[in-house]
């Protein structure tokens, strides 16, 4: 499992840069619901996570609150305080207990409050979606860390189930977290309290400033470009330097655009999510510092967590001789990766509360990306992203200064865009304060103080669960109040270090018959698949420009983890699939349709699909009015060798599939924002949205639930929008982890080609 390095924050006491060491309990009892000492006996780490954030809810009568509450995890045990225990020793946990293997965490984006921005995180019970809560950040930078926190506990608990049974599980659930029920009296002390990775700056700092935690996750160091797992259709080049940021043209003959691909790229010294922030704010007086041209926003209105619309004037006189006063309304759209990357659209706009203003000439800014990646330069320590502002621009406009260099490039709207980039760069290098680091403190365990994390009830039997907790927003005793928070000390920035999983290998390719002979039963006889003894709803394209169809690419378009990944992260090209596609359906319902491959008149229900050895059914659930459901049916020729990775997958826990599933996007043709949108990075599906396994007979079916992520609702939002002129590929893998299971193989692939949504089959 992987571990956290833990920094809580440093003393004011500490020296600049110093890192000082703070003593707590080490007496070793038994986790919350545990009958074993230390580490729960399972043997994994008990490192975790702690810092200050808002619990969100809905008190007995109806009134929302915001309570600012100090939150530690533990192994997968979870406790909630009024005041930071490490200071305050003795003090009791308001809520407390454990995270289940069924938690899911799903961030809710931005949310602007009177007090400031904040950003939320939603919990809920994948089996019991009534069971839900919230809390909140300061920045989207400490929310991807409680995310990265929360899933080292869910993967804590899906050992223990794996190790101990479902028994010991169900035993378990009564002990699950409430943050939303009764405080239960604690009687007992918990000890074993290990090192603690501090999250944030402290209450002082919540709502106002961003964390800039050090994060060292195991990424892909390519430096330049574009980096992704598939290849993608762009070819660009090197126009010119202006102000030391290069410019890029896309001269591919792209499909789907209207104009001409612009780009700047440039290395700032921030991680990204300090970047993010400081590009989505508002603050004209911090946005005077980098932006010439859209420095003046205002809010006008807020859609959801992801999405804004906002208005803005600029003096034209910074890039004309006009003295006509512009502005301009357009909307934001942002996404955040697994891997951390930002991406952000914005486009053009119009809006009931901004109609045109006397005095002002109405224009349209150039639709617009900014792509934000984090860098880790070799021998580096600094933080570094990479940011590229891409844009789209009049193809005549351009070609005249291409030929004769003498149009006025440098004072129109897409210079002024192009050149936020090299504003950024400067920004950042002006105000080292943003990124640089304060002193760290290392929570070591002594026999002296305790916490008290886990408690046990008086005459009865803990009944928490974590979700539900955030949801009730019941008070009792004098949890309400904050009438103490004023007490807590203020703390520093911290320094956040995530060991993951590393085993050397040897580099080497894929090929199917050595993905076979591992992943299949190779002494059994092949089952023939006909094709004709298969149709879909969506028919087989009869050629490559065949609207409404779907075909079958091979793998050689993706990337995927090569033998020496674990080592040096190489990715290699992807070979033939090892599954057969045999039919797509494509089909439409008011209500959100599981377990396809029970329907009786599904096609696994067929007499020919009984005969296969295996099928893999993807039922992806698009969310629209009406729902569609996306299904694939993949077939395997041989039986699967249930020591295999796919094997280990097919009759997984629902825990271990989740953290495996993989699926890499890439939009073959299309316009271009959705391109940016969709990208091709490999998504862990059962982490970003809820996946539900149906596994029986010979098949194998996961639906994906794409409405249950906001995030996710919002791409395929704008993805609807314009499918009627994509061509996407999909690739679906199994996630290698581990030595023994690289290099990766990719398992199906499918090319989905100017889908009609009108053509999808009532059910």
């Amino acid at each position: 499992m992987a571990t956290i390095t833990l920094k809580p924050p440093a003393t004011a006491a500490a020296a600049g840069g110093e890192v000082s060491e703070v003593e707590l309990s080490e007496a070793g009892s038994p986790d919350v619901g545990s009958q074993s000492s230390g580490s729960g006996g399972s043997g994994r780490s008990t490192a975790g996570s702690s810092g200050w954030v808002y619990h969100l809810g809905v008190n007995s009568i109806g009134h929302e609150y915001r309570h600012l509450r100090f939150l530690v995890i533990r192994g997968k045990t979870v406790a909630m305080y009024k005041r930071d225990p490490s200071k305050n020793p003795g003090i009791q946990p308001i809520r407390k207990g454990v995270v289940s293997h069924t938690l899911m965490v799903e961030e809710l984006g931005r949310r602007i409050t009177s007090h400031g921005e904040l950003y939320v995180l939603r919990f809920y019970n994948r089996l019991d979606q009534t069971k839900k809560g919230e809390i909140a950040c300061g920045d989207p930078g400490e929310a991807r860390k409680w995310v990265e926190a929360f899933e080292q506990a869910k993967q804590q608990a899906d050992y223990d189930l794996m190790t101990r049974g479902v028994s010991w599980n169900r035993s378990q659930n009564e002990n699950e977290l409430n943050l939303d029920g009764h405080r239960p009296r604690v009687r007992r002390y918990a000890q074993g309290l290990g090192k603690l990775v501090r999250i944030g700056k402290g209450p002082e700092k919540l709502l106002r400033q961003s964390s800039n935690l050090q994060s060292h996750e195991i990424i892909n160091t390519n430096f330049g470009g574009d980096s992704g797992d598939a290849f993608e259709a762009h070819e660009w080049r090197y126009v010119r330097t202006f102000n030391g940021i290069r410019i890029f043209e896309d001269i591919a003959n792209t499909k789907g655009g209207k104009g001409v691909l612009l780009k700047s790229v440039g290395v700032v010294g921030a991680n990204p999510d300090t970047v993010f922030a400081v590009v989505l704010s508002s603050d004209k007086h911090k946005r005077y510092e980098w932006d010439m041209l859209t420095a003046d926003l205002e809010l006008v209105e807020t859609i959801d967590g992801y999405y804004d619309v906002v208005y803005g004037t600029y003096e034209p006189r910074y890039l004309s001789w006009w003295k006509t006063k512009k502005d301009f309304v357009f909307s934001r759209q942002w996404f955040r990766g697994q891997d951390g990357a930002y991406t952000i659209l914005q486009i053009p706009a119009c809006h009931k509360n901004k109609p045109p203003r006397h005095g002002y000439e109405r224009t349209k800014i150039n639709s617009s990306t900014w792509e934000l990646r984090r860098l880790n330069p070799p021998g580096s320590s600094t933080p570094k992203c990479l940011v590229t502002h891409m844009l789209e621009m009049s193809p005549s406009f351009w070609d005249r200064w291409k030929r004769r260099h003498n149009e006025n490039f440098d004072r129109s709207i897409a210079f002024a865009l192009l050149s936020q980039v090299a504003g950024l760069r400067e920004y950042f290098a002006a105000n080292p304060a943003l990124t640089s680091d304060l002193p760290s403190t290392v929570v070591k365990p002594k026999q002296s103080d305790s916490l008290i994390i886990q408690s046990e009830l008086e005459d009865s039997e803990l009944n928490d669960e974590f979700y539900d907790a955030l949801a009730r927003g019941e008070s009792f005793e004098d949890e309400d109040s904050d009438d103490d928070d004023d007490m807590i000390p203020k703390a520093g920035k911290v320094k956040f270090k995530n060991i993951s999983w590393a085993i050397a290998g040897l580099a080497m390719k894929p090929t199917k018959a050595s993905v076979e002979k591992s992943e299949l039963v190779t002494n059994s006889t092949p089952v023939t698949i006909d094709s004709n003894h298969f149709h879909g709803t969506l028919r087989r394209a009869k050629s490559e420009n065949d609207p409404n169809s779907w075909s079958e690419p091979g793998g050689e378009k993706f990337m995927i983890r090569g033998k020496t990944y674990l080592t040096d992260y190489t990715k290699v090209v992807g070979g033939d699939p090892l599954l057969k596609l045999i039919a797509v359906d494509w089909f439409k319902a008011d209500e959100r349709f599981d377990s396809v491959a029970l329907h009786p008149k599904s096609l696994v229900q067929s007499e020919a699909a009984k005969k296969i050895p295996f099928i893999l059914v993807i039922n992806l659930q698009v969310p629209a009015k009406p729902n569609y459901n996306l299904v694939m049916y993949y077939a395997a020729e041989r039986p699967v060798n249930k020591d295999s990775l796919l094997g280990r997958f097919i009759d997984g826990t629902d825990a271990f599939r989740d953290a495996r599933f993989k699926l890499i996007p890439s939009i073959v043709e299309g316009y271009w924002m959705v391109k940016r949108a969709v990208g091709t990075k490999a998504c862990l599906l059962g982490k970003a949205v809820t996946c539900n396994y149906l596994r029986q007979d010979n098949f194998l079916e996961i639906d994906v639930d794409i409405g249950s992520s906001s995030v996710a609702r919002s791409i395929i939002g704008l993805v609807l929008g314009y499918v009627t002129g994509l061509v996407v590929d999909l690739a679906i893998l199994i996630e290698a982890k581990e030595e023994k299971e690289l290099p990766e193989y990719i398992l199906g692939t499918v090319r989905l080609n100017r889908a009609n949504p009108d053509s999808a089959v009532p059910i």
